[in-house]
């Protein structure tokens, strides 16, 4: 059977996509590849709705105003013409001057970290997926919920390195807390530039803390302040506190990464019911008025910087007052700020999060909820993709295992279906007829290997067979998959030279006492 010229690109577009095969005990996984959105998004609101949010957020910035506490945020948006009140920090934006500076930001932008094979793109029909950050605890199912460590920090940056669906770290995959914390953040950096070679985070707390993470950076890819100033290499994220407050050390640290050429995600952390309005539209306008106030300002700083319009809209439980995730209003807002994403022509950020206290059928649903509310609605930056339970308060190392399954799945999910005369299978089915099967005929002996998703986890024996294998739950399988990634872990390459200067300048910044802290 002959292909026409403009089928074999779509079956080789297709092959590429296959699976690859393991040797030996190597973890079997797709290969790396960013998620590539084939259908529309999920628009819950018609034009009408999405003026009207948008609308009552520019009201928000004109007459009620956000706090800046910062000085010097202050005084560039005062020189740019906002109000701003005498003695204090409410700063209102005219929506005109909002707009101007937000239409300035691209659409789409790459970040290249130190391994250029890994550079990630942004925005666009595209997504890509981080492990969870900042959790104070750590659990397994070996020694339980324990507090933050170095090892465990490293143990998890080794399994965002070894899987392909993890494109970026979103911070410290769990907070080391025996590392004292003026000097903790070049400890965390060194562990994440020399075991992983993909694109990294800096947290903006605090002067110190951003300018070491982007001189560590540079660095580590072997680049001149020219050079490391001339494209993104590496990010930040900042939240504000909701309700309408963005404070010092925030902002000062998206203004660095800004004059410096680096992209800020804003990310407003709006619960509906208690930090913002217990309506999803009322909390998507404060969410918007919020995120674009921070964007403006740092597109005065410099103009045409590259920004996220962040997302974390969810609501709590009104029987407890607990952030609830993986909700229908979670979905819904998620989908909704991508609209509202679209409309200002900005990538957006999403997460995957759950409110579960252990890697059980409530934290796998609420995520799969999450996951599907972000990717519907056609997110372009997952944080907290793979690990978190507790509503954030504690990585899993079996959780971080089973999101990685649903982040597989979901990058298989959203790939093309090919209609080749091969894929159509006419002389297959013309050959099987109506008295024989598929199982042995040549077309499907040919494709089975690669003819279907291969999960990590999902075990399809039957229940004799299960049970012969000692009835073995996903989490506990989870559990023997972290433990044989880790054992098979091989760091990526690094020039010793550059290795060493990292070391070099993580001692002097050591001697130096590192950041001030209230310690």
């Amino acid at each position: 059977m002959n292909e026409t010229s403009n089928q074999r690109p779509q079956r080789a577009k297709r092959s590429r996509q296959r699976r690859v095969h393991p040797k030996k005990s190597e973890l079997q996984q797709l290969p790396w590849q960013q998620l590539k959105y084939v259908d529309p998004p999920t628009e819950p609101l018609d034009q009408d709705g999405v003026e009207r949010i948008h609308h009552t957020a520019m009201r928000i910035l004109e007459e009620i105003g956000i706090d800046f506490l910062n000085a010097e945020a202050k005084s560039i948006l005062k020189t740019a013409g906002c109000d701003v009140d005498p003695g204090a920090d409410r700063v209102r934006m005219d929506r005109s001057f909002v707009m101007e500076q937000v239409a300035k930001a691209p659409a789409e932008f790459t970040i290249t970290p130190r391994n250029k094979e890994r550079t990630i793109s942004i925005g666009g029909a595209t997504a890509v997926f981080g492990p969870v950050g900042s959790p104070p605890n750590v659990t397994d199912l070996d020694q339980g919920r324990r507090v933050g460590n170095r090892a465990d920090f490293q143990n998890l940056l080794r399994l965002g390195q070894a899987f392909n669906c993890i494109h970026f770290h979103t911070g410290y995959p769990v907070e080391p807390v025996d590392i004292h914390p003026s000097i903790r953040h070049l400890d965390a950096l060194f562990d994440m530039l020399t075991l992983s070679d993909k694109v990294v985070h800096a947290y903006s707390l605090g002067t110190e803390r951003i300018e070491d993470g982007m001189e560590m950076v540079r660095i580590a890819a072997g680049l001149s302040s020219e050079e490391f100033e001339s494209a993104p290499r590496m990010f930040t994220n900042i939240n504000s506190s909701s309700p309408l407050k963005h404070d010092w050390p925030m902002l000062d640290g998206a203004m660095r990464m800004a004059r410096r050429g680096q992209p800020t995600i804003v990310a407003p952390f709006t619960l509906a019911g208690a930090m913002a309005p217990v309506t999803l539209a009322g909390a998507l306008a404060q969410q918007t008025a919020e995120c674009l106030s921070a964007i403006a300002l740092l597109q005065v700083v410099k103009p045409g910087i590259p920004v996220v319009f962040g997302a974390f809209t969810s609501n709590v439980d009104m029987k407890s007052g607990a952030p609830a995730f993986g909700t229908p209003e979670y979905m819904r807002a998620m989908q909704i700020s991508g609209q509202l994403a679209r409309k200002y022509k900005l990538p957006w950020r999403g997460s995957n999060a759950n409110a579960a206290n252990s890697p059980d059928g409530q934290s796998i649903w609420e995520s799969v909820f999450s996951l599907w509310g972000v990717t519907s609605g056609h997110v372009n930056i997952v944080m907290h993709g793979a690990g978190w339970l507790e509503g954030g308060l504690v990585a899993s190392f079996e959780k971080f295992i089973m999101d990685c399954e649903l982040l597989q799945q979901l990058i298989y999910y959203h790939q093309s279906v090919p209609t080749t005369d091969d894929d159509l299978a006419f002389d297959a089915i013309k050959e099987v007829g109506p008295t024989g099967h598929f199982l042995g005929c040549a077309h499907t002996q040919e494709r089975y290997r690669d003819a279907f998703y291969s999960p990590i986890l999902s075990d399809w024996r039957n229940f004799e067979s299960w049970q012969e294998a000692g009835s073995p739950q996903s989490h506990e399988h989870a559990n023997r998959v972290w433990k044989q990634v880790l054992a098979d872990f091989t760091p990526p390459h690094i020039e010793p030279s550059i290795k060493e200067e990292l070391a070099d300048f993580v001692a002097r910044r050591k001697e130096e006492g590192g950041a001030p802290t209230d310690f």
